[in-house]
């Protein structure tokens, strides 16, 4: 590829500083200014890269240099304002999850930039771990036969009353818009389009306004079943974050190991599981070439409008309180003759 693209970053908080870490002497993609409303959170990120830090994102498109494309890390219920404030001055887009709080917003944010004739991707690391794309590509060469059963576990105790994360009105809900984007998007890129989804609330043990844990089904346009598990309440201790059952054997993700099983054989390592910064260096090092012509995008605005679509569905589906009650009698009566059987 040809020199870095330049990037600005606008947000400084958790998740910039992972994005810190991926940029530093990466091949495809220069910091050169950051952005927050904390000017010492900013300054902080942007004396590492020597570049100059702004008190908002408006400063810095008046005031700042003009960099190719901005990494967006603040809340939800900023990111359109935001994107289409850099769209429509012709900077490329990376969007962090979850993206857009409601599907009208995610098609104006595509609109915008497919109008300015830019990139506009949504974040979503795991798509960038390697042993996730050996393992679509495991399942696509028939390693486990046809693909029956997906299952995906994203559960860890964290304390969320004072994060922004769990404020609905800026998060846009709970675990499952935050933790669940990761995984509707995983599911489309093993599974294909979506085309049913159910969703259950557990017990919320930390007292929010919003779900803290979730069980989300699912069924693929193909037929195939998928379940989700998600919480900030539990963590299930599990070695594999992603479970692919086929007719013919079994994929599992985790995040130290991946492996799979063949029918009739034994275990196979074929990865050496979750590694952060290099997802992360990953997904900038695809936007760079993107953005240059040299390869396609790994999620497009086509991708992030339909995880924007799966979710909300998720939302009205356990809105909608979807369970059927059992009748419990207070006695029964335990004498009844049986009934007789039928041959």
């Amino acid at each position: 590829m040809s020199d870095p693209v330049t990037f600005a970053l606008v947000g400084a908080g958790g998740i910039a500083q992972s994005y810190a870490d991926a940029f530093a002497n990466h091949p495809d993609a220069r910091l050169v200014a950051v952005a927050d409303v904390r000017p010492e959170a900013a300054a902080a990120i942007a004396g590492k890269f020597g570049a100059p830090a702004f008190g908002s994102y408006q400063e810095l498109l008046e005031k700042g240099p003009r960099a190719e494309a901005v990494v967006i890390c603040t809340p939800p219920n900023t990111h359109e304002d935001i994107t289409t404030a850099f769209t429509g001055r012709g900077w490329h887009v990376l969007c962090e999850k979850p993206f857009t709080l409601t599907p009208s917003s995610a098609r104006r944010m595509a609109a915008a930039a497919h109008d300015a004739g830019v990139l506009l991707t949504m974040a979503s690391k795991f798509r960038y771990v390697e042993d996730v794309t050996k393992a679509k590509e495991l399942i696509a060469s028939g390693a486990i036969g046809e693909v029956v059963l997906w299952e995906n576990a994203f559960t860890a105790r964290v304390e969320m009353g004072n994060r922004w994360n769990s404020n609905p009105a800026i998060a846009g809900g709970g675990v499952l818009i935050d933790n669940g984007t990761h995984s509707v998007d995983l599911m489309r890129y093993f599974l294909g389009p979506l085309a049913e989804v159910h969703c259950v609330e557990g017990k919320r043990v930390q007292q929010l306004s919003v779900e803290d844990t979730v069980r989300v089904f699912v069924r693929s346009a193909a037929g195939v079943m998928g379940s989700v598990d998600l919480s900030w309440s539990v963590n299930k201790e599990l070695d594999w974050y992603l479970n692919i059952y086929g007719s013919a054997g079994t994929v599992q993700v985790g995040w130290k190991q991946s492996r799979v099983k063949r029918a009739g054989g034994a275990w196979e390592v074929f990865g050496d599981g979750y590694q952060k910064t290099r997802a992360f260096r990953a997904q900038l090092a695809n936007f760079a070439r993107a953005i240059r012509g040299a390869e396609p995008l790994v999620i497009t605005a086509d991708d992030a409008i339909a995880s924007v679509d799966v979710v909300e569905a998720a939302y009205r589906s356990l809105r909608a309180s979807p369970w059927t009650g059992v009748i419990n009698r207070a006695t029964y009566d335990l004498t009844c003759t049986p009934a007789p059987v039928r041959v």
